[in-house]
């Protein structure tokens, strides 16, 4: 797709890696758009809800998001964000996924991505800025995908149930009270979410929530909060729920997550 399509940030005759740092205020929105580099997309402080058809993923600031050349995508900020970007030529990350994938930034990546930043344009004749480019290759191909984003479905009746959900991740309605408002069957949405989006509905919501609570988190409410404002009325039901997409609990991710904002 090349909507809106972008070239002004593209490393340049005799560059690898362009980069661009900026500070978005809390509400912002970045239209879509699309560059002709591939480009990784990593908040410092902050939390980004990036959307690419058929995709959304909240992006805080453990992640960033790989977005391949010519993708069309839009960014907004739920709160205010200190985004740092790199525009790598298209071939040199050959071996990285050709579609949008949420990595995990290791605090070595994070201040490879910092430096790069800081130097602004990595040249093609510099062997330091040789080194670093390898480097950032070297650590963004080895880094791991994590599972923080949701496909939305294109059928006119899941996707309203779908915006639904979005927009209102407490909500306990059940999905057959949700098909009844849009004159579907239960069998007939489940089969378009398992066809379209590659799950069950009560997975895919799992997924949402999921995104929702690292943005409530984040944004410095508390675990009690945050599973309650999700419709979950055992804290523990909660906890279990988060453990079991990223491997820990809600409460010792904030805590990391602090920690490393306190370094910085």
């Amino acid at each position: 797709m090349r909507h809106g399509f972008i070239t002004d940030y593209d490393p340049g005759r005799g560059v690898s890696i362009s980069t661009l740092a900026y500070e978005y205020p809390r509400g912002f929105h970045v239209p879509e758009h699309a560059h002709g580099s591939d480009q990784l997309i990593y908040a410092i402080r902050g939390v980004m809800q990036v959307s690419a058809e058929p995709g959304v993923w909240l992006i805080p600031p453990h992640f960033g998001i790989w977005i391949p050349a010519r993708t069309s995508h839009s960014i907004q900020m739920p709160g205010t964000v200190s985004m740092r970007t790199l525009y790598i030529r298209c071939g040199l990350a050959a071996r990285l996924p050709a579609v949008c994938t949420v990595l995990h930034i290791t605090p070595l990546l994070r201040e490879l991505i910092v430096e790069a930043v800081r130097v602004k344009q990595l040249r093609m004749r510099d062997r330091l800025h040789c080194a670093l480019r390898d480097l950032l290759l070297s650590q963004l191909e080895t880094a791991s995908p994590m599972p923080i984003s949701l496909t939305l479905p294109q059928d006119r009746r899941a996707r309203a149930i779908a915006d639904k959900v979005m927009r209102n991740p407490g909500e306990r309605q059940s999905l057959a009270a949700m098909c009844g408002t849009v004159g579907a069957s239960v069998r007939t949405i489940q089969r378009v979410f398992r066809r379209e989006v590659g799950s069950d509905f009560e997975f895919w919501r799992r997924q949402m929530r999921l995104m929702k609570t690292i943005e409530l988190l984040v944004s410095g409410h508390s675990v009690k909060e945050v599973g309650f404002a999700l419709g979950y009325r055992q804290p523990t039901a909660f906890v279990e729920m988060f453990r079991g997409i990223l491997g820990t609990t809600p409460g010792a991710w904030i805590k990391a997550l602090q920690r490393r904002n306190s370094a910085l």
